[in-house]
């Protein structure tokens, strides 16, 4: 079943295949999602500052009928925090908030601030929140540190004078938007890249090639795209507060074959998210 399979990071540290993904769920539900997973059998949970859920997710995390040891739990440094002295102080007011001695992965949430993505040069600025990673991690507050939303060079900045390597890639990773080349390079790096938005907030569902596809393996239109980016190697945390969501996105025991792999990865690109497009992140912005 794929809510026991795991990946190993750099540093040996296994993290789910699948995990949940919270962006959207609001603070005062967010527990109760974690709760209906952990029951389910999912053990990896996504948060981030910027998301405003962090105290739900932590209060669903030390609430659920799962001991904390066997849960995997990350969160994001918010992308605003380019000193080291607020990326280190945010790492601890994550910790509080969440009321967790440790995360198992904190990740910076990208490497421009919101309102200048892919815009300015904020190398110095990423190195010094990566370096206040490091430190959280040297000091026991964090088992695992990595990256989201960025892109080979933003990588070669931190890879060029970082003590610990990043051991995640978070990306935006769908059918239709699979950056091969990315994918490659954090291979080579040893970097385990996480897909977030697996289903395109949605959209994929309204794709009728990957209904088609889906149809011709049984499977509903999500689990191809869940099951699509587990085929490239990466965690898969699509997101949902649906307790039927979360059992029908586990359902991904299947193989798609290397044939329709390579179809899936020429399909169209998907360049309209709806509702979402005025994020920075999917308006390419």
């Amino acid at each position: 079943m794929i809510l026991n399979e795991t990946y190993t990071l750099g540093n040996g540290v296994k993290i789910p295949r699948l995990g949940l993904g919270t962006w959207f769920i609001p603070d005062g539900e967010a527990a109760e999602a974690v709760r209906q997973a952990a029951s389910i059998g999912y053990r990896l949970f996504d948060t981030a500052q910027a998301y405003g859920n962090e105290a739900g997710v932590g209060a669903g995390v030390r609430s659920c009928s799962v001991s904390r040891e066997q849960l995997f739990v990350t969160s994001k440094v918010a992308a605003e925090h380019k000193t080291y002295e607020s990326a280190a102080k945010s790492i601890d007011e994550t910790l509080e908030r969440m009321g967790l001695d440790y995360l198992d992965l904190m990740i910076i949430h990208s490497p421009q601030p919101w309102n200048d993505f892919r815009g300015g040069d904020y190398a110095q600025g990423n190195r010094e929140a990566w370096r206040a990673l490091e430190d959280a991690f040297e000091a026991g507050k964090l088992r695992a540190i990595g990256v989201s939303n960025f892109r080979r060079a933003d990588l070669e900045n931190i890879l060029s004078g970082c003590r610990i390597k990043p051991m995640v890639n978070q990306i935006l990773l769908h059918i239709s938007n699979t950056d091969l080349a990315l994918l490659e390079y954090c291979r080579e790096q040893g970097i385990l890249t996480e897909a977030y938005s697996p289903i395109a907030h949605g959209e994929a569902l309204r794709n009728p090639q990957i209904a088609a596809m889906a149809e011709k393996y049984g499977v509903s239109p999500a689990a191809l795209c869940i099951r699509y980016v587990l085929e490239l190697g990466a965690v898969a945390l699509p997101k949902t507060a649906n307790p039927e969501h979360m059992r029908a996105n586990a359902a991904v025991d299947f193989s798609i074959t290397p044939e329709d792999m390579e179809s899936l990865k020429r399909m169209e690109r998907i360049e309209n998210y709806g509702e979402f497009s005025r994020f920075p992140v999917f308006s390419g912005k």
